[in-house]
């Protein structure tokens, strides 16, 4: 029986796109949060960045749809500004799986510039560099292990996203179908050999992920203390 493989290379395709959206988009986040001052306002933005990896997959789905609906204001000014139709088209799966993905990314990075050794930085303040200079040449460097794992985990979230991809793009032949979708699809069909197929697909891609999170944890020292 032929596979068809376009489930596969829209999950690859969306994945690849919103891992580099969130890898900068979490890195950015978790350096701000770092950066304040005031504990109560830690706490709170900490909790709104934070609500998509504890919210089922379709609460967060109905949000975005609820955002990007054609007849919603985000969605019509997408509409008559762009010409772009956010809701169930390609750009909705990208914009679920940033919005689910990027809690893992940003948590990972804000816990790895943490554990960044504060004379370290306190140093680079000696000697003049400016903030900017010290987030990429004194906290990122050292954080570039842990950052890694993360960007590893929320990848693979990525690729398995499905609640909010439901929700917010559907399940659209050779276009928001991805592999989740696929999978789901076939065996609502009835047709356990495809799913099958695909199922074997996602845990390849998974158990390498997984591996290379792991190798990035070892390179840092991590695993070797236990952590």
């Amino acid at each position: 029986m032929h596979m068809d493989w376009s489930p596969v290379l829209i999950s690859m395709k969306t994945a690849s796109l919103s891992i580099f959206i969130t890898f900068f988009l979490g890195v950015l986040a978790a350096w701000a949060v770092v950066s304040m001052r005031s504990r109560r306002l830690k706490m709170f933005c900490d909790g709104i960045l934070t609500l998509p990896l504890v919210l089922p997959p379709t609460v967060a789905g109905f949000f975005l749809l609820y955002l990007f609906g054609v007849k919603r204001p985000l969605g019509q000014f997408f509409i008559e500004y762009f010409g772009v139709k956010i809701a169930f088209s390609w750009s909705a799966t990208v914009i679920a799986t940033v919005t689910m993905s990027f809690p893992l990314m940003y948590r990972s990075a804000r816990g790895a510039f943490e554990q960044v050794n504060p004379d370290l930085i306190a140093a680079a303040r000696t000697l003049g560099l400016s903030e900017w200079d010290i987030f990429w040449k004194v906290i990122f460097a050292n954080a570039i292990p842990g950052v890694l794992g993360g960007g590893v985990l929320a990848f693979a979230r990525g690729l398995g996203e499905f609640g909010a991809t439901s929700m917010i793009a559907g399940n659209i032949a050779g276009k928001t179908r991805t592999l989740p979708m696929a999978v789901y699809s076939e065996v609502a069909a009835g047709n356990m050999e495809a799913a099958n197929r695909y199922v074997i697909v996602i845990v390849a891609i998974a158990f390498v992920s997984i591996v290379l999170m792991n190798w990035s944890a070892l390179k840092s020292g991590g695993m070797d203390h236990g952590h």
